[in-house]
């Protein structure tokens, strides 16, 4: 969301050395909006959220990695890719807040794709 790579790692870092971890980390990608600051920000490579997705799981393995805002903008592959990095958690539904989220039925519809399961956890 406007933040470098070394940012990210930074955060990540600092969230590693809480005790007990977060229960839960969620990792946004940047929904932009006309008249915002960042409306013309440039687009996150895929590669760097798998990236990030995987850092987050290794410092925080306890953790639920949550893919949440901005996965609109993200292909079923990039969000596969995202799963096997480690994201374990997805927010599922129409609205995530005030941007957009894949439906439940989209969801239902990669998760199996994917060979993987929800389990209802609602948290």
């Amino acid at each position: 969301m406007g933040e470098s790579s070394r940012d990210r790692c930074a955060l990540l870092a600092q969230l590693g050395r809480l005790d007990p971890h977060p229960e839960s980390l969620p990792v946004n990608l940047l929904v932009r909006t006309p008249g915002t600051p960042l409306a013309d920000a440039p687009d996150l490579d895929p590669l760097e959220l798998v990236r990030t997705v995987a850092s987050a799981r290794l410092v925080a393995p306890r953790s639920r990695v949550r893919l949440s805002a901005g996965r609109l903008s993200l292909t079923a592959e990039a969000q596969a890719l995202c799963f096997l990095a480690g994201a374990n958690s997805i927010f599922s539904g129409d609205k995530l807040l005030t941007s957009p989220n894949p439906g439940v039925d989209e969801d239902a519809e990669l998760v199996a794709r994917l060979g993987l399961r929800f389990s209802d956890t609602r948290a």
